[in-house]
């Protein structure tokens, strides 16, 4: 099957990548597995999977997702079968690293509405997804995730600045794992831009990178939504508190430690970001990271 994978995923993964290679074997395979009728390539997609629409034999319209080894499909597959659409997105079928979805409307995120509407449909979103994860499950928790990012924070933390917020989000993730308040199944990835408009519900959650542990963890990067247009005005930093404090409330976590954790998550990504190559990305979210 002939097709050009998007410029971010080329970017993101590498031109010399060899999943990227197989990627037009792989995407065959899966659509004569399911009998299916690829229409398009999603553009600009994500930076972790290959995301097409297609049409089932009976003509029903249903999204194939695609994703290397790296992304963990196995983990998406098991979150999304645990939901089992309460929430997120059906899972229609996997095989081989690709997952076959519902068909959402993946051009109307809850970004497309106002900022306080966002907010609020995505905490009643978040909500429904935080449930037991299932019996002899493979997920990672809060804790061991954390950890691993811990120690890439610390070896790309640049001098001055940025290594003193470095120390206190590690501080402050030393903290909050040392005592985790609950293990439920989450997100992991959780923003407005995760949220899409669905036909059998409004809204419906799609890409999780799944684990288990504490609410506050998955709100932590909501928080950070929108972080350019809280950057850009005169009252970002005491908007962006009262976010933290607001989402607490109507969700019953405990605002310090969604705090601890928004600012843990900001500055994991910031250097990341950085350390990437993405430089602007990073450097909005250690100013954000600076409010807290």
């Amino acid at each position: 099957m002939a097709f050009e994978a998007p410029q971010r995923l080329v970017r993101a993964l590498g031109e010399s990548d060899d999943w990227l290679g197989q990627l037009p074997k792989t995407v065959q395979e899966a659509a004569d597995r399911w009998e299916l009728d690829v229409e398009r390539v999603m553009a600009p997609g994500g930076r972790s999977s290959l995301v097409l629409l297609v049409r089932q034999p009976d003509g029903t319209a249903a999204t194939l997702k695609v994703a290397p080894p790296s992304a963990s499909p196995p983990l998406e597959q098991a979150a999304l079968a645990h939901w089992d659409g309460f929430g997120a997105v059906r899972l229609l079928g996997a095989a081989d690293g690709a997952l076959l979805l519902e068909r959402l409307h993946p051009e109307v995120s809850l970004r497309s509405l106002p900022e306080a509407k966002a907010l609020l449909e995505a905490a009643g979103a978040v909500r429904r997804l935080w449930v037991e994860p299932p019996a002899g499950h493979d997920f990672e928790t809060v804790a061991e995730r954390t950890a691993r990012q811990a120690e890439a924070m610390r070896a790309s933390a640049e001098p001055g600045s940025t290594a003193g917020l470095v120390s206190a989000a590690l501080a402050a993730r030393d903290e909050l794992t040392a005592l985790s308040p609950e293990l439920l199944l989450l997100h992991g990835n959780f923003r407005q831009g995760k949220v899409l408009a669905a036909d059998r519900t409004p809204w419906l959650t799609v890409g999780p990178e799944p684990l288990v542990g504490e609410r506050a963890y998955d709100l932590a990067r909501l928080v950070r939504d929108r972080v350019e247009d809280l950057i850009a005005s005169a009252a970002g930093a005491s908007a962006a508190r009262r976010r933290v404090n607001r989402l607490a409330d109507s969700l019953e976590v405990d605002a310090d430690r969604l705090r601890g954790w928004t600012l843990f998550r900001a500055v994991e990504s910031g250097t990341r970001a950085i350390a990437a190559g993405r430089r602007q990305e990073g450097e909005l979210a250690l100013e954000f990271a600076g409010w807290l």
